[in-house]
């Protein structure tokens, strides 16, 4: 287009021998025309090529209305969580947060937080208020105060609410440390007598530990979501377990002869209460707390042997 131009422009000047002026006018067109139509043509195919593009985008997009319909059965499906905190050190919730590679995942993709007293807070007209709602589990973290009213009606209302009622770590399963409090102490003094919830309420699984250990809440709630009774089964049967320091272990494994000297339960111990003693375990009462996690962790307890293999690998 441009030559187009300059040979045109030329020939104003007098540069070159002047023809008749209708035949340059319509020659200079039919060239003008030519050039533009050149030049253009690999824009429109390009445009012609975008618009077929933006069409089926358009029309592989999925209906907004059937969309929504879908996301909000797949939030409906997730178990609905409540997390209760009684009387403890908060162990198990700082646990729950230590999974930290999967703890967003774990919080908003497979299960939803619908009450707790740390994890969810509701604000009703300036006053700190939240209704107890209907609940898949619930995870009791602390043993119960006897002397404290709101607490005890807090878990008989959870009791209600809650499909599964689970004892979250050991003081909500045995009563643990809390068990040597005798009251006296600040900031309510009159909080002497703390036992674990199954002595008020059905308990319907357990999670042990002082504190529970990351990886056995990560795995307990992906098991639940995924239905695996295989690794919940033994935390169904530790509802009922009430075996809560070192002399039990001695008098249901070590007495026996059932103890194989593998020192699990030395090992599981969060005080150093047991020690390994020619090949069997040293109780030293001064140190324990009676929290249970060697009498839980005991091989000769419980041993699911089947889901060990399976997640070895073997």
């Amino acid at each position: 287009m441009l030559e187009g131009l300059k040979k045109w422009f030329n020939k104003l000047l007098g540069r070159e021998a002047k023809p008749d002026a209708e035949d340059e006018k319509a020659k200079l067109k039919d060239s003008v025309q030519q050039v533009v139509e050149a030049e253009s043509k690999p824009a429109e195919e390009a445009k012609k090529a975008a618009d077929a593009a933006k069409a089926e985008a358009e029309s592989s997009e999925p209906n907004i209305e059937e969309s929504s319909t879908q996301e909000v059965e797949k939030v409906a499906d997730k178990p609905r969580v409540g997390y209760i905190h009684m009387s403890g050190c908060t162990g198990d919730g700082m646990s729950l947060t230590e999974n930290y590679d999967i703890l967003s995942t774990v919080l908003t993709e497979m299960i939803d937080i619908v009450y707790g007293t740390t994890l969810v807070d509701v604000w009703t007209e300036g006053t700190f208020a939240q209704e107890m709602p209907e609940m898949d589990v619930a995870l009791i973290e602390g043993s119960v105060c006897l002397q404290d009213e709101h607490s005890i009606k807090e878990l008989l209302e959870v009791r209600e609410k809650a499909g599964l009622v689970v004892a979250f770590g050991s003081c909500a399963m045995t009563g643990c440390f809390t068990r040597y409090s005798r009251g006296g102490q600040l900031a309510q003094p009159k909080h002497e007598s703390f036992v674990p919830i199954s002595n008020l309420v059905k308990v319907d699984a357990a999670i042990p530990g002082c504190p529970a250990s990351p990886e056995i809440i990560a795995k307990t709630i992906v098991a639940l979501v995924n239905g695996d009774m295989d690794y919940l089964t033994p935390m169904l049967n530790m509802a009922a377990c009430d075996l809560a320091c070192g002399c039990d272990l001695q008098t249901s494994v070590v007495n026996k002869a059932l103890c194989c000297g593998c020192g699990t339960c030395v090992l599981a111990c969060p005080t150093r209460a047991l020690e390994m003693v020619e090949g069997r375990p040293s109780h030293n009462k001064s140190r324990c707390i009676k929290c249970g996690a060697c009498s839980t962790h005991c091989p000769r307890t419980w041993f699911p042997a089947e889901r060990v293999k399976k997640d070895l690998g073997l």
